[in-house]
């Protein structure tokens, strides 16, 4: 979009906050950079240069507003709209690949080389990978500074710095003030956290409104598998399989934010945190686009207009999310969920949550591997299902992530005995993100459509949804909104 001058120059005249992250606003007279909505006065259109990233601002030598604060706009929808080499980059950098394996590592996952990955970025993005993971780095690092008590130096490792002294220079290049003056800006400083609960933040996480929270919070509570998820004082809180470690996190709907608060075990984790959350509460989604677009249809247009800002829930952990749609293939909500928990409580590694009822990580693949497939009460066609997929998962032949590219990925899976449609389609919704992803054959789209007056065939009603395109994900949501599920209702 920033390459469209005139539309970019009506969005910052207009504050227009649903372009947050879509674009960004340098000021050649101020040398700042902003987010659309930014409350100041609008500069002249004369003075404006309009970037596709904060990274590619901070490298053109701009350093950030402190009065909009752009580093903490939502994250661009672009990057989970697509399956392209740029998309599924940005979602590994956003994920903290770099960090840890560095630029080859990154063009690894991904199967290209470094130099193809390095170009296309900067084509696209206006920034190279480690100009990226800078910007990350410096986003994470404000976070810290003004939300936390740490000193200096365990900030400076926990964001990704190699250095305090990088973290100094790059705090001071970006915010044009010292990491000392960051934090003296903090109005009403939170007191230190107790000693009971070390590793502890409590984070505010942005979102392009509307949002409507009863469909997203309520699935994940409804489907939630005992002793890694629970919906617990208002909050959905589960368990996280980390780079460095471990963590719990409790994420509670509020009208402007969702607040984020996240025990780590080790602090490095943060940034792949808070990215992991995002992208399961489906927060960088660009609502008006999708809702705007279903209500073409005459059907879809009165369940928009009803509770607008449906997203789509997805998950933590895709190889996670694969096993158990197997586990919920042609059986109800709770028996999905006993037989999850029966292998979380024999396989699952363990954790302390002093503050609610979370005992264990969900097993590894490897660890399901081993798994005797006689010991699973369910059908002898589902546990031969079962196996395949983990032996694929923990052989690596089978690679779900953020760097999936989701066509190839479709066909892995439907060559697996026991995969249809709807497994690889509720697949590639709710774990990979294809915002188009459709479940024709899905019992409660088939009751939606019969009540609704849509085709009622899964041919017809495909051919349907083609309007919907590509937002079919996002129509789902609201045929399965329809229904009186505890899916569909925030828990109390």
């Amino acid at each position: 979009m920033y390459t469209d001058r005139e539309r970019c120059v009506r969005a910052v005249q207009s504050k227009d906050a649903r372009f947050d992250g879509w674009f960004f606003t340098a000021v050649l007279t101020t040398g700042i950079y902003c987010r659309p909505s930014c409350p100041a006065v609008p500069p002249k259109p004369e003075n404006m240069v309009f970037q596709p990233s904060a990274a590619a601002c901070q490298q053109a030598g701009f350093r950030a507003c402190k009065r909009c604060r752009p580093d903490t706009s939502p994250g661009s929808p672009e990057w989970n709209q697509r399956a392209d080499l740029v998309a599924r980059a940005m979602r590994l950098i956003a994920d903290g690949v770099v960090d840890r394996d560095g630029v080859p590592g990154l063009a690894a996952r991904l199967g290209y080389s470094s130099r193809q990955v390095e170009r296309q970025l900067l084509a696209e993005v206006g920034a190279g990978p480690l100009a990226l993971a800078r910007a990350q780095r410096a986003r994470t690092a404000r976070l810290l500074v003004e939300t936390t008590e740490l000193p200096m130096a365990d900030v400076a490792f926990a964001a990704g710095f190699s250095s305090v002294r990088t973290f100094n220079d790059t705090v001071r290049e970006v915010f044009a003030l010292s990491p000392s003056a960051l934090r003296a800006r903090v109005p009403h400083r939170t007191p230190p956290l107790p000693a009971a609960t070390p590793g502890t933040l409590a984070l505010r996480l942005p979102f392009r409104a509307p949002l409507n929270p009863d469909n997203l919070f309520g699935h994940l509570a409804a489907t939630g598998v005992p002793g890694v998820e629970e919906w617990r004082d208002g909050a959905f809180r589960r368990t996280l399989r980390l780079p460095y470690g471990h963590g719990v996190v409790a994420l509670t709907p509020n009208p402007d934010h969702i607040g984020c608060r996240l025990t780590l075990s080790d602090l490095r984790d943060l940034t792949v945190a808070i990215s992991r959350c995002r992208r399961m509460l489906d927060l960088d989604a660009d609502p008006v686009a999708v809702d705007d677009q279903l209500r073409t249809d005459p059907v879809l247009a009165p369940l928009v207009d009803k509770a607008p800002g449906r997203r789509v829930p997805r998950t933590v952990d895709e190889a996670e999310f694969a096993v158990r749609a197997v586990l919920g293939q042609q059986v109800s909500t709770a028996a999905a969920r006993t037989h999850a928990a029966r292998l979380v409580t024999a396989h699952g590694d363990p954790v302390d949550d002093p503050e609610g009822g979370l005992t264990h990580l969900f097993p590894t693949p490897e660890a399901l591997a081993a798994v005797d497939p006689d010991s699973l009460a369910m059908p002898r066609t589902r546990r031969a299902t079962f196996t395949h997929l983990v032996g694929q998962l923990a052989d690596r032949k089978l690679q779900l992530g953020v760097e999936s590219d989701w066509s190839q990925v479709r066909e892995q899976l439907l060559a697996l005995p026991g995969f249809g449609p709807w497994t690889v389609d509720v697949i590639a919704m709710r774990a990979l993100g294809d915002p188009d992803a459709f479940l024709p054959t899905d019992l409660g789209i088939r009751r939606a459509a019969k009540e609704l007056g849509l085709p009622s065939t899964p041919a017809a009603l495909t051919a349907r949804a083609a309007a919907w395109r590509p937002w079919r994900a996002y129509a789902v949501q609201y045929l399965w909104a329809t229904d009186s599920h505890p899916v569909n209702f925030l828990p109390v």
